[in-house]
């Protein structure tokens, strides 16, 4: 047996708050971990850390981007037992959606739509926890109670398959503790960052996720 790890998270960026202003929930994102040490999140997303376009399939890490800036911030870390063979889909369907991220889009949409409860599904378009649900689904690695499209992070609170192995402010969190953190990256760096992150968005980037 192997164990899958789903962190969710409420970022406090402007979706975030979106989300959260709408739903109430606790939790505004998720993503998954195929390692105890969460060296390297999986999930649907900003691509480079700081700017909410352009966004789709990426790897998040708990020490760069939104996640250092928030340490605060409150989250849940839970674990999912699965077989090998599952976990090896999960990780290999995961890893091939990174690969070819050019492919894919976030499902804004989407995610407005779950958030009233109304299923719409578009072909390569994915918000968090869409791409969750459908990687723990198709991977063999559980069964979800309904579809991947109304899946809300704040649903896996109250999955029983799930262990919860840790809540609290993010800055707690036992790995992310463990981790090594940039002293090089200060405000300046951010900014420059949200430019560059604005600039290779542009115009076409922008309408792509629609």
């Amino acid at each position: 047996m192997k164990t899958i790890y789903i962190l969710l998270t409420r970022s406090g960026t402007l979706l975030s708050n979106l989300v959260y202003a709408v739903t109430g929930a606790n939790y505004t994102h998720a993503s998954l971990a195929f390692d105890e040490d969460l060296g390297c999140l999986y999930s649907s997303t900003r691509k480079n850390g700081y700017t909410m376009f352009p966004a789709g399939p990426s790897r998040e890490y708990l020490n760069r981007g939104v996640f250092r800036l928030r340490e605060n911030v409150p989250c849940a870390l839970y674990a999912l037992e699965v077989t090998d063979e599952a976990y090896a889909r999960a990780r290999r369907r995961a890893d091939h959606m990174m690969a070819h991220g050019n492919l894919y889009r976030f499902n804004v949409l989407g995610l407005a739509l779950c958030g009233l409860h109304i299923r719409w599904k578009r072909r390569r378009h994915y918000f968090c926890s869409q791409f969750v649900s459908e990687v723990l689904e198709k991977s063999g690695s559980m069964q979800l109670p309904k579809h991947s499209t109304l899946m809300h992070p704040n649903d896996y609170t109250r999955l029983e398959q799930l262990r919860c192995v840790y809540e609290g402010p993010l800055a707690g969190l036992p790995q992310r503790r463990k981790m090594a953190f940039d002293e090089s990256e200060t405000v300046v760096s951010v900014y420059l960052g949200l430019a560059l992150g604005l600039v290779r968005a542009g115009v076409s980037g922008v309408k792509n996720i629609f």
